[in-house]
């Protein structure tokens, strides 16, 4: 493989988990430091909802080991906006907050629009002219999550490759499963967790997701989180999946 295969949740905070994956008794603060003992990735949702300060991220890289790294959350300030072209001044304040602080831990930017947003190729085309190579030096990779179905369009995945950023696969019974061009890494979003399934997925799913990273990673880092659907099975998914990964 000429990539690295990262598998993860969305978030660390999350009560159910106590008890089903954090153990009984674990400190709220050492949480994220479990979710980087036993898994590769996460997503820091927290910046979806507002700004982070710059010690904050720094925290949170020194709570994981080397090679754990987390796919942050853009704005929604960013995304979710009639006009996309106006961004400008939200993407400068988000990117500019302290990604840089995340070091070597700094995974992709995941840029989550609303299933309501339809594609529009001059206006999006427009966004993507917006999203920075880098901040302060450090490269910065972009994933594009859209849920409606008007992005199932070549020109769509003409601007994505164009811009270099990765289109998410969503595994969602309503969002369309789009697959993108290779950006030198890809991102998936795996949200059909079933709580009678003790690991989310049932195992001949959970082979098939492990083939699916395997061929991705032959062109580059792959990402795989396992995301809401019965949210709290996913952590147990994101394990079962690491083993099949052997």
């Amino acid at each position: 493989m000429s990539g690295r295969i990262r598998v993860g949740i969305g978030g660390w905070v999350f009560e159910p988990w106590r008890g089903t994956f954090y153990p009984e008794g674990l400190r709220q603060k050492d949480e994220l430091a479990y979710v980087g003992e036993h898994l590769t990735a996460t997503e820091i949702n927290a910046t979806y909802y507002s700004t982070q300060k710059p010690a904050t991220f720094a925290g949170w890289a020194k709570a994981v080991p080397d090679g754990f790294q987390f796919a942050v959350k853009a704005s929604r300030f960013c995304t979710n906006r009639r006009v996309l072209a106006d961004a400008g001044d939200s993407i400068a304040k988000f990117v500019n907050q302290g990604l840089v602080e995340l070091g070597d831990r700094l995974g992709p930017i995941l840029w989550q629009f609303m299933p309501t947003k339809k594609f529009d190729a001059e206006d999006f085309g427009a966004f993507l002219n917006l999203l920075p190579a880098g901040v302060d030096g450090v490269p910065l990779r972009h994933a594009l999550e859209v849920r409606h179905e008007s992005f199932d369009d070549p020109a769509f995945f003409d601007l994505a490759r164009e811009a270099g950023a990765a289109v998410v696969y969503a595994d969602h019974p309503e969002y369309p499963a789009l697959r993108g061009h290779d950006a030198g890494f890809s991102y998936a979003r795996l949200m059909r967790t079933r709580e009678e399934e003790p690991t989310g997925y049932a195992p001949e799913h959970i082979t098939d997701w492990a083939a699916m990273a395997k061929e991705r990673a032959a062109r580059g880092d792959a990402y795989i989180f396992f995301i809401s659907g019965a949210k709290v099975r996913a952590p147990a998914a994101a394990q079962a999946l690491i083993v099949a990964l052997g």
